[in-house]
């Protein structure tokens, strides 16, 4: 999709329309911004740093349906993670990479995470057992909702701190301490 829009970008400038050129560079531009402020909260919600931590990340594709990474968002999310000091594990049902350590299903790449990242909008993903998800992680229990796919309602009466992307959801602050059991 951005090698479309900098095509619109570059017509735009050769037919000296400027103002819509500025238009659809803006649009690059905000989708840049997205992705820096959604991994942004990812580690401000994990108390500021996400040192040491294990994130699963669901969905490595660009979009659904698709084995292929080029301009996905779960690069940027992956890099700016593990730049930051996070462990990362992918699930993703078509990416298949030798370089990447890519789980098998879900359950496994979430299993001892401290948080979840829905960066592909994979109907799978929608119907998970995040019950049995949640009671594999580390507690608290973060999923951050990249794609605005999942039922956030449920999630959080399950027990989840539930972040997305544009849409401010209620819940009580977390504690410091993990802790794999929901008890402590």
């Amino acid at each position: 999709m951005t090698k479309d829009i900098l095509n619109l970008v570059y017509i735009c400038e050769c037919l000296n329309l400027p103002e819509v050129a500025a238009y659809w560079q803006q649009v690059i531009d905000m989708n840049e911004y997205q992705k820096s402020r959604f991994t942004a909260k990812i580690v401000q919600s994990l108390f500021n740093t996400v040192s040491g931590k294990k994130i699963c990340i669901l969905g490595f594709a660009f979009k659904k349906n698709t084995g292929d990474t080029r301009e996905s968002p779960a690069i940027f999310v992956a890099k700016t993670l593990l730049d930051e000091g996070a462990s990362i594990k992918i699930y993703d049902p078509k990416y298949v990479r030798k370089n990447v350590s890519v789980s098998q299903d879900a359950y496994t790449a979430s299993e001892g995470c401290h948080a979840i990242v829905v960066c592909t909008e994979w109907d799978e993903f929608v119907t998970l057992n995040y019950n049995k998800i949640y009671d594999g992680m580390m507690k608290p229990a973060y999923i951050f909702d990249g794609r605005k796919i999942l039922n956030h309602e449920a999630l959080i009466s399950i027990g989840y701190h539930v972040q997305t992307i544009g849409k401010k959801l209620g819940r009580p602050v977390a504690s410091r301490c993990w802790s794999s059991n929901p008890a402590i």
